[in-house]
């Protein structure tokens, strides 16, 4: 192929872990090419973790405005939707801009278009202005991630079904929100809508939400979204929809009850972006979900082809992302990190705050390994009742014959930060007794780890 366009390294996709390590080789020098399709800077800053977060800080605001009225469920004056649209649009234009300058100062080659495979390591890219090239790699890396899955319900598709990207744009605030599915997306809009106005019913299949989570922090979840007002149904399956979202929807369920709202939004798990991609061609094979098979290096079956992020069934985060950037420029250096042993903290940004690093107890039952537990709720550690936000709890699990960390869960305010203070412990292999006896300001949230840890149960052999 003469008008062929050979570059050192080429990106299908430009998520978080493939655009920082392809910036980084083209202002070492290398000649990169990064064909993206639409969302300059990927998924996160464009419709998942920045501006879900802004409608989340949006809704937080609206809902300390009705407790202040004397109003804590949301049925009060309903939110300018408009101006929480322009206030999430503000602030994701503000970042792509960021990335879109970063990106071109890198000196790479952004290819805007979509890409697929018709050889090994070559693509052909449909440009979004019209026409098409052919672009080759000497390496190859996917990283194309996810979408929203929608389930296979009867009448689920033809009701043209909010996911959290639509949920995103909508500038009228719905009057009800069916909300299949209870994960963390799930949780998080369920939350958001209800502080905003709308009236909320969450379907969960599974007998609880969260079910990734030990089942004290899912009831402690669902007692707090109760007590705003909204109607979380668990064990319960949905087997028919009615109506089209946005002008009416009736969801069936399995129990025989019916569920009657203005919009329904499926939040049921995430689809690989690996169809139409022409993973045959280029040799690269595929799991039976279709996400791309991979090595602890992020190697796929191809040469010189590796895929990164969610597409390549890394933990569903853009801080995992990121660390699969750290494995393939530790790869392309001649080093050995990998993924394997890595541990990946996660928050769920609803109110209280869930943060977790490490094993809890479901899992460490289910990997038969012994640990002592401790667990203090939050109305003993004293910013949170400074705060007012004394729901929920710290829990950690600490070795039964050794003091190392082996994981911690917070429900609580700053969780997420919180946590993180326990994943530096982690990294260092302190035992649990040196954050225990660490001076931590006062009166900080964190310091409800010193009150935590001094209630660890003693090792069984210092018995």
């Amino acid at each position: 192929m003469s008008n062929v366009e050979h570059y050192e390294y080429v990106f299908l996709g430009g998520g978080k872990g493939g655009k920082t390590l392809a910036m980084e080789l083209a202002q070492a020098g290398k000649r990169v090419a990064l064909i993206e399709r639409g969302m300059i800077g990927g998924s996160c800053i464009n419709v998942a973790c920045i501006p879900t977060k802004t409608l989340i800080q949006n809704a937080r605001v609206a809902h300390v405005r009705h407790a202040q009225s004397g109003d804590s469920t949301g049925e009060g004056p309903r939110t300018d939707m408009a101006q929480v649209v322009r206030n999430v649009r503000s602030v994701v234009n503000g970042m792509v801009d960021i990335n879109l300058k970063a990106f071109l100062a890198s000196g790479m080659n952004l290819v805007m278009g979509t890409g697929h495979f018709i050889a090994p390591r070559t693509l052909q890219v449909q440009l979004n202005d019209g026409g098409t090239r052919v672009i080759e790699g000497e390496h190859v890396f996917i990283n194309t991630g996810t979408t929203a899955a929608v389930p296979d319900v009867p009448g689920l598709r033809d009701a043209q079904p909010l996911t959290h990207v639509e949920a995103l744009q909508l500038e009228t605030l719905p009057e009800h929100v069916i909300v299949i599915g209870g994960g963390y997306i799930g949780l998080e809009m369920a939350q958001a809508y209800r502080r905003l106005g709308s009236k909320v019913t969450v379907i969960q299949e599974a007998p609880r939400v969260a079910m990734r989570e030990d089942e004290d922090v899912a009831e402690a979840i669902e007692a707090a979204l109760a007590e705003e007002g909204i109607d979380v149904r668990t064990g319960v399956k949905p087997v028919k929809v009615t109506g089209r979202s946005g002008e009416g929807v009736t969801v069936e369920l399995n129990n025989g009850a019916q569920v009657s709202g203005s919009h329904v939004l499926v939040a049921a798990g995430r689809t690989p972006v690996t169809h139409g991609l022409g993973l045959d061609a280029a040799g690269v094979e595929r799991d039976a979900r279709g996400f791309i098979k991979v090595d602890e290096r992020l190697a796929t079956s191809a040469a010189n082809t590796w895929a990164i992020g969610e597409v390549a069934g890394s933990p569903m985060f853009t801080h995992a992302s990121f660390d699969d950037y750290r494995v393939l420029k530790s790869q392309l250096a001649g080093g050995n990190r990998t993924t394997a042993d890595r541990i990946v903290p996660y928050a769920l940004f609803i109110e209280p705050e869930l943060g977790r690093i490490g094993l809890n107890e479901t899992d460490a039952k289910a990997r038969g390994i012994a640990v002592r537990v401790a667990k203090i709720p939050m109305a003993m550690v004293p910013r949170a009742r400074t705060n007012g936000a004394t729901k929920g709890f710290m829990k950690v699990l600490v070795d039964a014959h050794s003091d190392q960390i082996l994981g911690f869960t917070m429900l609580g305010t700053n969780a997420g930060d919180v946590v993180t203070a326990v994943q530096m412990a982690m990294l260092g292999k302190l035992p649990y007794t040196a954050v225990r006896d660490a001076i931590i300001a006062h009166p900080l949230i964190s310091e409800g780890l010193n009150i935590l840890l001094a209630k660890v149960p003693p090792r069984v052999d210092n018995l």
